[in-house]
């Protein structure tokens, strides 16, 4: 039998580490269930000792969540370890994370440690984890550019002291394939007890190779756990892509040889979550789940797909969670249409009530339209369940604006404030522009619009724009995510969902690690 390599996921924390990616305690539990039906082996679900915020989502996912391994971040010292264990102790199937960085660099400037303080913080650590659940991971953080003597001492002593897995960590992206894959091979062939723990790896994106250095750690290292996150999310150009590592290995199975637990039909919609609650819209030509990733505009390439498939595609799109039947419903279609093609899509809603209200705002969409897409859907069942569970201190209510060559657009919005409409008139150099400053002018916010961007959901002109606006104010730095077949509607439903999150206490600022 093959071996199984395992997917650990850490979107919710590694993933959360993007600037403007924070998430709140509802958004983190839609994830992490629609991971759970993605069937990752190890959901990282946050850093408990980072923010309350953290430690409540992280308790609330261990309660929910069976089929996964529910995971918390923990720094080598006894405060941050006991509590991650009281953040997972509602969970019969977790796992403590503890990591130290060992690069010469990290322990001089910035932990202020010498070598052997390093050695005995990691060792005590993982003792101390070890006394919550027999399930412990202990990593080397900035691994790839630690002395490679110090790191088979370490790694020898908390393997002694019950760590049950070794993950090296390429933690700025420094590492190149072969070289990370040698270096996994060397700790393994050097640490004694290395057959008493399973090895991972995990690899940040800085010079484009972090699935590439993973891919080498697997086989040429011969890790067998990887740590990835839905879109390659995380800070800085990002964590190793979930989606690539796993049909990289699915597809050239000829290769690699392993077995994975992954149900890749759930991969589309869990990428399709991610992005619309974090605001990341996700590049066309992106590998697997980009809006390109399975096109043909070439005439050799579309008459070689037609002839046979396989002769310019090496996946199918349905594989990976692609829909087949693009135009789905329209304006007559009815609840139970709706509903049938909601399970047909994955998308599990929690209720009734849930499922009605969303079948509303798809007959909203569909007098607009005359053909709902699956994009479409989603995208409804996203807005909803985020309108279902954030408290919304502005909402959005009317828009009216007026813009003709030679004349200064001007733009008036009607949207409550804690219940009470208030209306902001101005102008602006163009309709977005005068829509925000008509928002801006009724709430003075202060905060910076330092990204807009703009994302067609589906094809043709009439397609419902989704469009990202990201603020900063004293630090902190948000995402709003607006959709509407009117861009200027879906700028204002976006600038609004901003400023929700900038209002929201229940929003934290994102531990950088």
């Amino acid at each position: 039998m093959a071996e199984k390599l395992f997917i650990f996921d850490t979107t919710l924390r590694d993933g959360e580490q993007s600037p403007g990616a924070s998430m709140t305690k509802d958004e983190k539990i839609r994830i992490a269930k629609q991971l759970e039906r993605l069937k990752v082996d190890v959901i990282e679900a946050g850093f408990a000792a980072s923010s309350n915020g953290d430690f409540e989502a992280i308790r609330a996912i261990a309660a929910i969540v069976r089929d996964s391994t529910v995971c918390s971040l923990a720094r080598a010292n006894d405060k941050d370890i006991q509590r991650a264990a009281d953040a997972l102790a509602g969970s019969d199937n977790k796992r403590i994370h503890t990591f130290i960085a060992t690069s010469p660099l990290h322990m001089e400037k910035k932990l202020r440690m010498t070598p052997d303080q390093v050695f005995e913080q990691a060792r005590s650590s993982v003792r101390f984890a070890r006394k919550f659940t027999d399930n412990v991971e202990f990593s080397p953080e900035d691994g790839s550019r630690s002395d490679i003597d110090f790191l088979c001492r370490v790694l020898e002593a908390v393997i002694a002291e019950g760590a049950t897995t070794i993950n090296i960590a390429d933690t700025v992206g420094y590492a190149v394939p072969e070289l990370y894959g040698q270096l996994v091979k060397t700790l393994r062939e050097r640490v004694p007890n290395s057959d008493k723990a399973v090895w991972s790896v995990h690899c940040h994106n800085d010079l484009g190779m972090a699935v590439a250095n993973s891919l080498a750690g697997v086989q040429i290292g011969g890790a067998r756990q990887v740590e990835c996150t839905i879109n390659g999310l995380g800070e800085r150009a990002g964590n190793t892509s979930l989606e690539e590592i796993v049909m990289a290995v699915k597809t050239r199975k000829d290769y690699f040889g392993l077995e994975m637990g992954i149900d890749t039909t759930q991969i589309v919609p869990a990428s399709k979550m991610v992005s619309q609650v974090t605001g990341f819209v996700v590049q066309p030509n992106k590998a697997v789940v980009g809006a390109n990733a399975f096109a043909h505009a070439s005439g050799i390439h579309q008459d070689g797909v037609l002839k046979a498939r396989d002769t310019y595609e090496i996946m199918r799109a349905e594989d990976v969670g692609w829909a087949t039947n693009k135009i789905v419903l329209g304006k007559l279609s009815g609840r139970n249409a709706f509903k049938q093609r909601l399970q047909e899509l994955g998308v599990a809603l929690e209720s009734e009530a849930d499922v009605n209200a969303a079948f509303v705002r798809f007959k909203d969409l569909a007098d607009k339209k005359a053909e709902i897409y699956d994009e479409d859907i989603l995208s409804i069942v996203s807005d909803e369940a985020a309108a279902a569970h954030e408290h919304e201190y502005f909402r959005f209510v009317s828009l009216s604006q007026r813009s003709e060559t030679g004349e200064r657009p001007h733009a008036k919005v009607v949207f409550s404030v804690e219940g009470k409409e208030v209306t902001g008139d101005c102008d602006g150099n163009g309709p977005v522009d005068a829509t925000l400053n008509a928002i801006e002018s009724k709430v003075s916010s202060g905060a910076e619009l330092i990204l807009y961007s703009v994302n067609a959901i589906t094809n043709g002109t009439q397609a419902q724009g989704e469009v990202t606006v990201r603020l900063s104010r004293s630090g902190r730095i948000v995402n709003g995510v607006g959709t509407d077949p009117d861009i200027v509607a879906a700028s204002a439903k976006a600038y609004i969902a901003a400023l929700n999150r900038l209002q929201s206490k229940t929003e934290k600022l994102n531990p950088q690690l």
